[in-house]
């Protein structure tokens, strides 16, 4: 039996490194090395498996192909990174023809344009197994302008960019009742947000050009799950307020905890989620407001020394203590 993913990832972490230029490697969103006086270089790989990660009934190739590349792309704004590059490595199997997979590439055209991402490169073979679409994006940052999860300090503030939960209740739909369904407005609106996910890219670079000292990751799987992540790299306590966790009246239709396990575990939000000090947060709050752009204080950070993330609520003398309940793939199995 394998053990947890994120446990067997950290096993497998090499603790010293040959390259002097290398700066972040295994542990952040993204890995990073210098390239010149400026710039550092941002590299990421994501990898979307038919059957795990989508289904033809819950995604068309199109809408295959543009999620595989906004993963990835939304690592890239976790590290306040400018897209540059994409290459694909693809697993083909019989079940597939020319046409769908034309549609894959397509999508992943698509947003490459609008965030003027080059292909480059991959590799193309067959498989006895389900789809496999393997997808990596180089980009760069500015010399000391990379945004790491290892930021956090007691005091801070943590904050989202966006609303959580959506893409979890689209997915519930799909699920349910496959994406040839005629869905109502509200429902397709949730459904887009699982399909169709924006990349907070703008978001990143004004976070990383701020110059404040932020910690940050992307939600993909849920908030618990990446404030975890920030925690134990930074090696502190964050605290949450439910009251305070932006809620989307399209998730009004849920029941109550139906909602929140959403916003806190269900992840592929691709929102930001992250921790600047008391000082520079409502001047992070200003520049988004003029850029007419969501920006939310959800929590503080607490004492240092070791990490957890608890979530305090009106109707519990007691926080609770968030773990990472989100998707892992070990667990899965």
């Amino acid at each position: 039996m394998l053990r947890d993913e994120f446990e067997w990832i950290k096993s497998i972490t090499p603790d010293s490194s040959f390259q002097k230029e290398l700066i972040t490697g295994i542990g952040d969103d993204a890995a990073l090395w210098s390239v010149s006086e400026d710039m550092d270089q941002v590299v990421c790989v994501d990898t979307m498996v038919e059957g795990v990660h989508f289904t033809k009934e819950t995604m068309s190739p199109y809408l295959a192909g543009y999620k595989a590349l906004a993963v990835n792309l939304s690592d890239l704004g976790a590290m306040g990174a400018i897209p540059q590059f994409y290459l694909v490595s693809i697993a083909i199997s019989k079940d597939w023809n020319e046409e769908e997979l034309d549609e894959v590439y397509k999508g992943m055209a698509d947003l490459a344009y609008k965030y003027k991402t080059d292909l480059v490169g991959g590799d193309t073979v067959s498989t006895k197994g389900p789809l496999v679409l393997t997808v990596t994006v180089i980009g760069k940052v500015e010399k000391g302008k990379r945004l790491l999860r290892k930021n956090a300090k007691p005091g801070d503030r943590v904050f989202l960019t966006g609303m959580t939960g959506e893409s979890a209740a689209g997915l519930q739909l799909l699920l349910e009742k496959t994406r040839y369904h005629h869905f109502d407005s509200k429902e397709g609106q949730l459904v887009k947000q699982h399909q169709m996910p924006s990349p907070h890219i703008e978001q990143g670079r004004i976070l990383a050009l701020s110059g404040y000292r932020i910690s940050l990751n992307d939600v993909s799987d849920g908030i618990a799950s990446e404030l975890n992540e920030i925690a134990e790299a930074s090696g502190v306590v964050i605290h949450i307020e439910k009251d305070k966790i932006p809620a989307s009246s399209l998730l009004a239709k849920l029941p109550k905890a139906d909602q929140l396990k959403h916003q806190l575990y269900g992840g592929e939000d691709y929102v930001l989620t992250g921790t600047v000090s008391k000082e520079n947060f409502e001047e992070l709050a200003l520049t988004f407001k003029q850029s007419s752009l969501p920006f939310y204080e959800i929590g503080k950070v607490g004492e240092a020394g070791h990490s957890a993330v608890y979530l305090h609520s009106k109707e519990k003398e007691t926080p609770e203590l968030l773990t990472k309940q989100g998707f892992n793939h070990f667990r899965e199995r």
